[in-house]
Order: structure tokens, then C-alpha cells, then sequence
């Protein structure tokens, strides 16, 4: 069964766009919501950035409450049960969006996917899986999902793929020991990963955007 594709808020090129970074918001909110950090970030007009909006679904931590969701959250913590159901389904629509984006003349090598919470959760999932090289993948405020399946599934051509990660060392929502044990993972498995910590919250920060600037320009130059 074909997959509806995600409707997504976009900035930059409609056509003739250098490179693209797909990038997916967190539990509760929308494609809106990272969309006004574009121009902090410094990087040329020639660079598509694609937001969609998660589907609305029930997520259980929340009472059942129906809200924009890449998968629902059954309990939190450390080691939480997963949606794998969901993990699954997100995956396979954001592979959709990364499609869509190699049709639209970015080839995967120039592209990036990016995410926060529990959209950098997908973003980490879907990105070390992906059958073509990427450009970079970015995970904010994030924890790492179906670790225990990566090794079997990673894609060979994204083995060595840049990854850069950040997290708030006061984030009440996501603690940073959930970030860490994801890098920890990562690097033990040899990934190219930069890691970050910054003094706040479950949220970003002007020195995590501009140090997250020079990373992307760094994987995209011109």
C-alpha cells in the first residue's frame, strides 16, 4: 500500500535548490515549529529546508490525547517500550519525503535529515538506514530507538555518515543521561559523531544554532 506523503512547510528553492535537510519537530508540535531558526542558521538561499507535520495520533504517556506524533510514547523512561509500529511507519514516510527530494534534482549525498526529540529519534533511526549516502544527520534534544536492531539493519552507505548530536544538560522531558547512552552506543559501534551539551532545557539555544550552523556548511559546501 502506497504511503500518502507528509504535507510539509517549506523554506528556500522550489526548483533548482543545491541541497535539502529535511528536518522533523518534536512530540506535539508541527512543521512550523523549527521553520523560524532558517536564517540563523547562515546557510545560502540555495539550500531547501522541508518541516512536515507528523500524522495526529493518541499518545498514551499523555492520557490518549490525539496529537502530532512520529509514534506514540507508551512510558518514560530510561528504558522505555517503543511504538515500534510507529517507528516503522514514520520511517518509511520520511524515506518518502527523502524520495521525493532526489526526484526533485537533490541527489541523497547533498541532503540531510534532521530532528528533535522525538523527531530526531526518527531522524537517527531512519538516517543510519537509509540504502543511499547522506550529506549528514542531525539529532537535537534525542535519544537513540531500536538500537538493539541497528547493526543488523544499518546501511552499509551510511556507516561513516556524519552525525551531530545536542542536548540540554538541564532537559527535564528527555534527561541528557538518554542522549548520552545514545552516543555512547554510537560511538562504541565507530560513528562519526560530534556530540554537544549546552546549558538549558528541553529546547535550543543560540550557541547550539550557530555551532549546528557551521556543522551544516561544513557538510554542504558550495
Amino acid at each position: 500500500m502506497t504511503m500518502t506523503l507528509l504535507p510539509c512547510v517549506e523554506h528556500g528553492p522550489k526548483e533548482g535548490a543545491r541541497a535539502s535537510i529535511v528536518w522533523l519537530h518534536g512530540l506535539g508540535a508541527d512543521g512550523h515549529d523549527f521553520a523560524p531558526i532558517v536564517p540563523e542558521l547562515g546557510l545560502p538561499d540555495d539550500v531547501r529546508f522541508v518541516f512536515p507535520h507528523a500524522p495526529a495520533i493518541p499518545v498514551t504517556i499523555n492520557g490518549g490525547a490525539v496529537m502530532p506524533a512520529w509514534y506514540d510514547i507508551l512510558e518514560m523512561d530510561l528504558h522505555r517500550r517503543h511504538d515500534e509500529g510507529g517507528i516503522r511507519r514514520s520511517s518509511e514516510q520520511v524515506e518518502q519525503l527523502l524520495a521525493r527530494e532526489v526526484e526533485r534534482g537533490v541527489p541523497a549525498e547533498r541532503t540531510i535529515l534532521a530532528g528533535f526529540s522525538q523527531g530526531g529519534a526518527i531522524a537517527l533511526h531512519r538516517g543510519m538506514r537509509h540504502s543511499e549516502r547522506l550529506a549528514g544527520i542531525v539529532g537535537l534534544s534525542t535519544y537513540l530507538v531500536q538500537g538493539d536492531t541497528l547493526d543488523a539493519e544499518a546501511s552499509d552507505a551510511n556507516r561513516d555518515t556524519p552525525i551531530f548530536m545536542a542536548h540540554g544538560t538541564l532537559d527535564p522531558m528527555v534527561p541528557v543521561d538518554r542522549g548520552q547512552a545514545g552516543r555512547d552506543v554510537l560511538l562504541a559501534a565507530g560513528r562519526d559523531l560530534s556530540w554537544h551539551e549546552y546549558a538549558m532545557q528541553h529546547q535550543v539555544c543560540m550557541e547550539e544554532i550557530e555551532d549546528l550552523g557551521r556543522w551544516l556548511a561544513a557538510r554542504l559546501p558550495e
